[in-house]
């Protein structure tokens, strides 16, 4: 009996021995995630709210020039980076309290940054008229479009830059603080204009820029408070930089077009109704956006510090995560599309089945980003992938455009939809290949944790 005593004794000690063991691995983590989920959820609300009033309060005309100016700032803005600022975090994985470093590599990161945008501001003056000659909108409208593109895509940059500062140094607190204010500021800015009967396209799309260059700007100031030390741009980083990003920059460069193709497609060959309809089913993507950006400020910094050994186990609960989180949001449009046609306003209730295509978009693009922000967060990729997931892509969509009338929003948004399926699948290749054969190597950087 004693013995059964003794036994039953260290059961009941290891037993609280293990709960105290999860909690102290899972309690930090659910903090975490429930401190991202308030901030970013406030910040979502704020910004769908203002891009639904937009789309109901502006008309069809007017929506059409917001639509068109914001998909081209979002394309330049990726080509401004091409994935430069994506490599901050694996470039630094646990060395995070090296400020001299951290201020190094972002001195470095300017530096190609600079050269980027010398290369992109001849181009963006070139093609921007182009791209909506058929709009028939005056070349004073089209030159004030083509300085707003190009100085929001330069303050988003910096803000991306130096946003990525504050998540290294885990002061996640103040980028969401800046986050959630800017989003309401842009709201009550929304308000005023509307009370004053100023609302216009323009005057919309200068408040957005304005949400833009505060961001740039706090994060900025931020940053140079968490290192206090001034960053000493170097050869060796920059190459290091460039050897990171370089297997990723044909795929940047070509999504940095395609992800916003739809509206690039329908302002080429549709109406301007059509690009105002892909631009307001385009604001029921940011459902996702509300998940989307844990992989930048949670996801990606978590399997960059991960141990190989626990790396499987966490890469399958996370994807399966992101899959559960689409198809749950799919099934409710495909019951309930008009919950979300209400939204938009009547000019667009005729878009049932659209609308259950922009959310089917929408979370094949979470799923994809998931696996994407921990591929690169563990270095899992390589230019073979990229360039198969390039050549695949562009082969599936000249077959598409040959075949199909792209003057329907319907047609533009199923070509978007097609046009995802070779990522995914390459995005899941590679993690198998990342597993079997290791991340890519990096002269000059450390990799002591990741044989653990």
């Amino acid at each position: 009996m004693a013995a059964a005593g003794r036994c039953q004794g260290e059961l009941v000690i290891q037993l609280e021995l293990n709960l105290k063991a999860v909690k102290a691995f899972l309690l930090p983590k659910l903090h975490r995630v429930a401190e991202f989920l308030f901030s970013q959820g406030i910040t979502t609300i704020g910004n769908l709210l203002f891009g639904l009033l937009v789309v109901r309060l502006l008309p069809i005309g007017e929506y059409a020039k917001f639509v068109v100016v914001f998909s081209i700032q979002a394309s330049l803005m990726i080509l401004l980076d091409v994935g430069i600022s994506g490599t901050f975090i694996p470039l630094i994985g646990d060395r995070i309290e090296d400020r001299q470093l951290i201020a190094d590599y972002v001195a470095s990161l300017r530096q190609i940054a600079h050269w980027l945008f010398a290369i992109a501001v001849p181009i963006t003056v070139v093609a921007y008229p182009l791209l909506v000659r058929n709009r028939h909108w005056s070349w004073q409208t089209v030159t004030a479009m083509v300085v707003i593109v190009l100085v929001s895509a330069w303050f988003a940059r910096v803000g991306s830059t130096y946003g990525s500062v504050l998540i290294v140094r885990r002061d996640r607190q103040r980028w969401y603080r800046a986050q959630m204010f800017t989003s309401f500021g842009a709201l009550a800015l929304l308000g005023v204009f509307v009370l004053f009967h100023w609302l216009g396209a323009f005057s919309a799309i200068l408040i957005n820029v304005g949400r833009v260059i505060a961001i740039a700007s706090i994060y900025y100031l931020r940053t140079q408070k968490l290192l206090g030390v001034k960053g000493d741009p170097s050869k060796e980083k920059r190459t290091a930089i460039i050897q990171l990003t370089l297997p990723a920059v044909p795929s940047v460069i070509y999504y940095a077009l395609g992800g916003q193709i739809s509206v690039f497609l329908i302002t080429i060959f549709g109406r301007t109704a059509a690009v105002a309809s892909v631009g307001a089913l385009s604001r029921l993507g940011q459902i996702f956006a509300l998940v989307q950006p844990i992989n930048g400020i949670l996801v990606e910094p978590y399997f960059a510090r991960l141990p190989k050994k626990q790396l499987k186990s966490h890469y399958f609960l996370a994807v399966i995560c992101a899959g559960a989180c689409g198809v749950g949001v799919v099934l409710v449009a495909r019951a309930l599309p008009e919950l979300f046609l209400w939204v938009l306003g009547p000019k667009y209730a005729g878009l049932r089945t659209e609308v259950v295509l922009v959310i089917v978009s929408g979370a094949i693009g979470l799923f994809s980003g998931v696996i994407q922000a921990i591929n690169g967060s563990r270095r899992f990729t390589y230019y073979s992938f990229v360039l198969a997931d390039i050549v695949l892509t562009l082969i599936l969509q000249a077959f598409y455009i040959w075949k199909i009338d792209l003057s329907t929003v319907r047609a533009v948004l199923l070509f978007g939809i097609i046009s995802m399926f070779p990522t995914l699948a390459i995005n899941i290749v590679a993690t198998f290949y990342g597993f079997a054969r290791g991340g890519r190597r990096i002269v000059g950087v450390e990799y002591a944790h990741e044989g653990n």
